[in-house]
């Protein structure tokens, strides 16, 4: 069976990239959306980021044969429930958090019969809100899948097909490691951005403005992750507790390894780490990873 109808609870730059991307890339799939928000609802549908904006969610799932719940990872228990009642038997249900574990209890628990592929597109910006979609967004990105051994394979493949479809790239993984993978390459760069963020706005009357005013292109970069969606990011450390903590352990402990070093005067440990950590930057590139941009900036797409 091939998918054709799918239905988006949650129409926010990512529900709404997925809708655009649908209808540009695989148009004969018919498109029905749904979001807590009546503003949320009526810019979607002005933008026409999906075939028909319902009123409530059971309008929305009443005849899906796939749900995709794009809202924040901590609203993905409710936003399930809702749709407890109308959602159709033998319909797949995913989504699209970034925190896999969590979510996927939440999600089996709200539709214990359910069949449901957890996913998470490893693709955003720091944009938000229905206006931020767009339909590029997922091209030559990774999708992570994290089926249980219970999950059929037909519907992880079905799952598969709709995001290549979409133009991503898609990888299988145990849910705890997804978690503890991300915790490492996203929700701790973001702990991070929000923290030395935050300690500049306390540092703007010591400095009479001036952090702002010479802000240089690292600090921008983390003010950039810093204006990411509050909601989201909140949801995420929550629910990714364990691996987030796991993680900030071992970075506190190779930050205070540095701040001994520069103590000391120990040019050689910060020379080799510094050494050891361009190799990173160049093997990001070599993946073709190294642009935030739609597309990683690809002109020829």
């Amino acid at each position: 069976m091939s998918i054709e109808r799918i239905a988006i609870i949650g129409l926010g730059l990512i529900g709404g990239s997925i809708g655009l991307a649908l209808r540009e890339m695989l148009p004969a799939i018919t498109t029905t959306g749904w979001d807590a928000d009546p503003d949320v609802r009526r810019r979607a549908s002005e933008r026409g980021l999906v075939g028909t904006v319902c009123d409530s969610p059971d309008d929305a799932v009443c005849d899906a044969q796939l749900v995709i719940l794009c809202v924040p990872v901590g609203a993905m228990g409710a936003a399930a429930q809702s749709i407890a009642g109308a959602l159709p038997p033998g319909a797949i249900v995913s989504d699209v958090g970034s925190s896999k574990h969590s979510v996927a209890q939440a999600i089996a628990k709200a539709l214990p019969d359910a069949v449901v592929v957890p996913a998470h597109p490893v693709a955003g910006t720091e944009k938000s809100g229905p206006e931020a979609g767009f339909p590029e967004l997922f091209r030559h990105r990774w999708c992570i899948l994290t089926p249980d051994d219970s999950t059929p394979a037909e519907a992880v493949e079905q799952i598969a097909n709709i995001w290549q479809g979409l133009g991503a790239k898609v990888e299988i993984m145990e849910p705890a490691h997804h978690d503890l993978v991300l915790a490492v390459t996203s929700h701790i760069p973001h702990l991070i951005a929000y923290t030395i963020v935050g300690t500049a706005s306390d540092l703007e009357d010591v400095t009479r403005g001036e952090v702002i005013k010479y802000s240089a292109g690292g600090f921008r970069d983390f003010t950039r992750i810093a204006a990411s969606d509050p909601t989201m990011w909140r949801d995420v450390f929550l629910t990714n507790r364990d691996a987030v903590l796991e993680v900030l352990g071992r970075f506190t402990e190779d930050l205070t390894a540095l701040q001994r070093a520069i103590r000391n005067g120990d040019g050689d440990t910060l020379f080799e780490l510094f050494e050891r950590t361009r190799t990173i930057r160049r093997s990001i590139i070599e993946e073709g990873q190294d642009d935030a941009r739609a597309d990683f900036g690809r002109s020829d797409h």
